[in-house]
């Protein structure tokens, strides 16, 4: 069990941990341009145990829509519950700004972001043809919704 599980909003001051955490989690990072530019129009989120950040997420809202637009787990920390409790952090955010839905897209190669998202009852609705860069070409989206609760 993990202790000392904090969420906090992300900084300016937080770029370089962020940027390294995402050029060491996906072939394709988000850039630091992006990061600043995200700090002024969204909610991004920094989760950390025991003061050491471990993961950091990014959702956007329009009218009574999220959209999670970016979420990471420093790998040397994933498969512990992380990416759970961090989707459930963003999502219990976006219910109470008034969400009722959250979509999402993701490559159809990640699996195991796949399993995250459908275990938190998120369901594929649809694909976006060659939507992300790969190092030989392009690869196809995935687009997902669930429905939000209120506690």
């Amino acid at each position: 069990m993990l202790n000392a599980i904090e969420f906090r909003l992300m900084q300016a001051g937080d770029l370089d941990q962020v940027v390294a955490l995402e050029q060491q989690a996906f072939s394709h990072p988000w850039s630091r341009k992006l990061y600043l530019d995200a700090l002024t129009s969204y909610e991004c989120w920094m989760m950390l145990v025991e003061g050491e950040h471990v993961g950091h997420g990014v959702i956007s809202q329009v009218l009574d829509e999220a959209h999670l637009l970016n979420i990471a787990v420093a790998v040397e920390q994933q498969g512990r519950g992380l990416g759970l409790q961090l989707l459930e952090h963003l999502m219990q955010r976006a219910t109470e700004r008034g969400c009722v839905e959250c979509f999402l897209e993701l490559r159809a190669s990640n699996q195991s972001a796949y399993r995250l998202y459908e275990r938190f009852g998120f369901n594929e609705i649809g694909r976006r043809r060659d939507y992300y860069p790969t190092v030989g070409g392009h690869e196809d989206a995935l687009v997902m919704v669930c429905t939000l609760f209120a506690d």
